[in-house]
This record gives structure tokens, sequence and C-alpha cells, in this order.
């Protein structure tokens, strides 16, 4: 039975998409079968992973509309193990398509049913914003993984959506869990940095993944050339930093 992650923060800039492309292309290194679904009306993830957005006619878009069914969105990716679900921009438009609907929340779930058991994770990268797509993301997800950027501004933000995730367990899916707080665009010649990653400790203790994604150029790079950071680099200290956090997960799922 697959793991479904949602990867999720209202807050834009803070590493999301990286984490999305870079954690399912290490765990298809560590053996994982893995699916990302780019559910970001912008599909960074879609570009980052080296697939063409114009080309695109069957996406995440005909997923929540159920006009297509996920098989028939699946698309191969130059990583092992791994494949994508993409998105276009017309993706825009399905939260008002969307607002009708019965049972709108669960559009998502429906339709990642009958592949579910095909991958050992499923990663979806989420909109920045607390809308019906994120919202989609987070009911049909297992657990949810928080992108926290070593910044000032890091924990601004950060109680609106562990509320919403609580409205979420309490209305829409019960067994949804937090699988962890990642530290993001950490710089350790920065004294903020430090505080940050102190006061993020401080308050969440366990919740917090032990790996720490550090600033890091090649990791800035890789997505111009439409390649996660283990194609483009994998000595890198990205690369690192990101086989960690998916050596964790497994861990913590073993």
């Amino acid at each position: 039975m697959g793991k479904i992650i949602a990867i999720a923060n209202q807050k834009g800039g803070v590493g999301k998409t990286t984490t999305s492309i870079n954690l399912a292309a290490s765990l298809g290194v560590l053996e994982k079968k893995v699916l990302l679904i780019d559910a970001d009306p912008q599909a960074n993830a879609t570009s980052g992973i080296g697939i063409d957005v114009e080309s695109v006619d069957i996406g995440t878009y005909q997923l929540l509309e159920h006009s297509h069914s996920a098989k028939e969105a699946i698309v191969k990716t130059e990583t092992p193990n791994l494949d994508i679900i993409p998105a276009h921009i017309d993706l825009v438009a399905i939260e008002i398509e969307l607002v009708d609907k019965d049972e709108r929340e669960y559009m998502l779930k429906k339709a990642l049913i009958d592949i579910k058991d095909d991958y050992d994770y499923i990663i979806i990268d989420c909109a920045p914003s607390l809308g019906l797509l994120t919202l989609n993301a987070l009911t049909a997800a297992d657990a949810v993984i928080i992108p926290i950027q070593c910044e000032y501004f890091a924990l601004e933000g950060l109680g609106k959506l562990l509320n919403t995730i609580k409205s979420v367990q309490k209305i829409h899916n019960a067994g949804l869990d937090i699988e962890g707080l990642l530290l993001t665009m950490y710089d350790s010649r920065l004294r903020l940095s430090n505080q940050v990653v102190e006061e993020v400790q401080k308050h969440f203790n366990d919740m917090v993944f032990k790996t720490i994604i550090q600033r890091n150029v090649r990791l800035s790079e890789a997505p111009s050339y439409g390649e996660s950071i283990i194609n483009y680099d994998a000595s890198s200290k990205g690369a690192n930093n990101y086989l960690s956090l998916a050596k964790e997960v497994i861990n913590k799922n073993a």
C-alpha cells in the first residue's frame, strides 16, 4: 500500500517544489517506486523534472475533473523509479470549477484509489495557498511534510497551516499525520538561521526532521536544466541532504 505525502505550506518560496522533486527523486534512487503529483498551477515541479509544460494534455486538471484516470495522466521521467502526473497553467481554473461540485474536497482522493497500490510513495507538490487544491491534497494524503525556511518570517503563518491541518483531520481525513517539519535554505554562517533552527526544534521537538536542507547553488541551478539534484549533481551538498531526508522518511515508515 503506497503512502501519500503532501508537501504543503501556504507561504511561497520555502522550498516546497524543490523538496517535492528531490525527495521523490531520492526515494526513487533508493529503489522505492515513486509518483510525483504536481498540484500547483505554476507547474514548477513539471518543468523542474524536465517536462515541457505546454505539451501536457492530460494532467492534474483532468484528474481532478475526473475526465481522465490517473493511469492515463502518468508520465515516465528520466529519474529511476520516478513517474509524474504533470500540471499545466489550466489548473488555475479548477478551484472555480470545483466550487459547486459535491464532495469537492475528495476529488483527488477518489482519483488516486486505482493507483495507490502501484507505488511505495506518492508525493504531492501543493500550491502556495490554503485553497481547494491544497485541501484536496491534504484530504488525499496520509501525511504532510511542512518545509520551513530558515528566515525571520519562518514561523509566520505556520499556526494557520496547523489549524487547517487540524480542521482537515476533523472533517475530511482523520488519518492525516504530520510526517515532519523540514528546515530548508539553512546557512550556518547566519546567526538568524541558527536561531530559527533552535526555535523550531524547541517548539516542535520530535516533529522536526533531523535532516536540514542547506543553501546550495547546485540545488538552485538544477530546475533550470529540468533535472533533480540527483541527476544534476549527485555529489553536491543538496543531493546529500535530500538523500538523507529520503532515508529518514523510509526509516520512519519501516
